[in-house]
C-alpha cells in the first residue's frame, strides 16, 4: 500500500501492480479463447499507462471522436469507435485513423457509407444490434430497455442490404458475469445468428466483470471459442471497468466535523464532482479501515464541500473518532472517476498519481484554477 501522507489531496492513485494483475487475467483470456480485447476508454482513459496496457490488450474502443483520437495518439493497437450518431466532420476525421467504425442505425450507415468507401484507409464497418435481452436491473444503464435508442432490433433489419457491413456489435451488460453473457448469446443468436455466417467479426461489447473475484473465466472462454468455430468470425470483447477494477484509490482529507442529529464529516473530495457514480448508480464506495453505519464505535455521514445538499458520499463507522487532517482512502476509484469528474462549484480536480510496481509514488498530473476557468 502506498503512503497516503505523501500525496496532495484530493487525488487519485492508480496502483501499477494491481493494474498488472488485471491485465494478466485479460491476456490469459485473449490467448486461451483466441479473441481480441479492447480497452473501453469510457471507463478508464489514464493515457499515461497506455504503453503498459498496450502490451496486454489489442487496442482501444471509443464512444466518439475525442476518445478515438486519444486511443490513436497514445495506444499502440487497433482503434475502434461506436457512437449513437456521428456528424459528417467527425466521420471525415475518423476515416483518417480508425480501424473499425460501428454505426447505430442503417440510416447513419447509408449516410456515410460513400465517404468511408472513398477513404484511402481500409475501414471495417459494423452495425450495433439490440438483442432485446438484458439482465441489468438499473434502468438508466439498460441499453435494451423498451424504447431504447441504442442498436438495431431484429425487426428493423428486415431485408436490409448488409453488403459492406463486416460485423455485428451488441452491448447489453453492466458489471456482470459470464453466465449473463451465455444467456445473452442465446437471444443474440436466435435473432441475428443467420447474419453472422456472412460476417468477419462479432463484438460482444463491454460490461464483462472478467477480473472480479469468482468470475467464471472458463465459461467466457468456451462462449468465445464456440462462436469462433461456429461462425468463423473474429470475436472482440471491450471491457472498461475490468481493466482497472480495484486498481485505483481516491485519497481525501478531513476538513471539518459537526453534528446535526448525527455526526457528519466534511472532506475535500466531492461525490458530485469527483466520483459522480456514487450519486448516479447509486452506490457506497468502501473506505479502507471503515465499517458500515453503526458497525464500529464512531459513525459519520461523509459529505463534500460543495453547496449541493445531496453531495453525500455515505455513512461510515470507524474505530476511533475522526480528526481534522485525517486521511481517508476510497477504494476502486480508477474507473468512471477521472473520466466523469467535473469542476462544479469551482471544485479543484484531484491530482493523479501512479504507485509503481517498484513502490514509487509518481505524480502524473496536477490541476489548478486554469483547468476550471478554461472550461467556461
Amino acid at each position: 500500500m502506498f503512503d497516503k501522507s505523501k500525496v496532495k489531496t484530493p487525488c487519485y492513485v492508480v496502483d501499477e501492480s494491481l493494474l498488472l494483475r488485471n491485465l494478466e487475467t485479460l491476456d490469459y483470456v485473449r490467448k486461451k479463447a483466441g479473441c481480441k480485447i479492447l480497452l473501453a476508454q469510457k471507463a478508464f482513459s489514464m493515457f499515461s499507462v497506455y504503453p503498459l496496457i498496450s502490451c496486454y490488450l489489442d487496442g482501444t474502443t471509443a464512444s466518439g471522436l475525442y476518445e478515438a483520437k486519444l486511443g490513436e495518439e497514445e495506444f499502440e493497437g487497433e482503434v475502434h469507435v461506436y457512437s449513437p450518431a456521428y456528424k459528417a466532420g467527425e466521420i471525415a476525421e475518423l476515416c483518417g485513423f480508425c480501424d473499425h467504425i460501428v454505426f447505430n442505425s442503417f440510416r447513419q450507415w447509408e449516410k456515410y457509407r460513400g465517404m468511408i468507401e472513398k477513404s484511402e484507409r481500409k475501414i471495417s464497418c459494423g452495425i450495433r444490434v439490440n438483442p432485446e435481452y438484458s439482465e441489468i436491473e438499473t434502468e438508466m444503464y439498460n441499453p435494451c430497455s423498451k424504447g431504447s435508442r441504442l442498436g438495431v432490433t431484429f425487426h428493423q433489419i428486415g431485408e436490409k442490404d448488409l453488403h459492406g457491413i463486416d460485423g455485428l456489435h451488441f452491448h447489453s451488460m453492466c458489471e456482470q458475469g459470464a453466465e449473463t453473457l451465455e444467456h445473452t448469446l442465446q437471444h443474440f443468436e436466435k435473432k441475428f445468428g443467420e447474419y453472422l455466417y456472412d460476417m468477419k467479426w462479432v463484438n460482444f461489447g463491454g460490461g464483462h466483470h472478467i477480473t472480479k473475484d469468482g468470475y467464471n473465466l472458463d465459461l467466457l472462454i468456451d462462449c468465445v471459442k464456440r462462436f469462433k468455430e461456429k461462425y468463423d468470425v473474429e470475436v472482440y470483447l471491450e471491457p472498461g471497468e475490468a481493466v482497472a477494477l480495484n486498481a485505483g484509490f481516491l485519497v481525501t482529507e478531513v476538513l471539518d466535523i459537526g453534528e446535526n442529529g448525527m455526526n457528519y464529516c466534511i472532506v475535500d473530495t466531492s461525490a458530485a464532482c469527483h466520483m459522480p457514480d456514487v450519486l448516479e448508480m447509486p452506490y457506497r464506495p468502501h473506505i479502507i479501515g471503515s465499517g458500515e453505519n453503526q458497525e464500529k464505535p464512531f459513525t459519520y455521514r461523509l459529505g463534500g464541500p460543495t453547496c449541493l445538499a445531496g453531495d453525500i458520499i455515505g455513512d461510515y463507522s470507524f474505530d476511533k473518532p475522526l480528526q481534522e487532517g485525517d486521511r481517508l482512502v476510497f477504494t476502486d476509484m480508477a474507473i468512471y472517476s477521472m473520466v466523469k469528474n467535473n469542476t462544479f462549484n469551482g471544485m479543484p480536480l484531484p491530482s493523479i498519481y501512479l504507485h509503481t510496481k517498484d513502490g514509487e509514488l509518481k505524480l502524473v498530473r496536477e490541476f489548478g484554477y486554469d483547468d476550471f476557468k478554461m472550461r467556461l
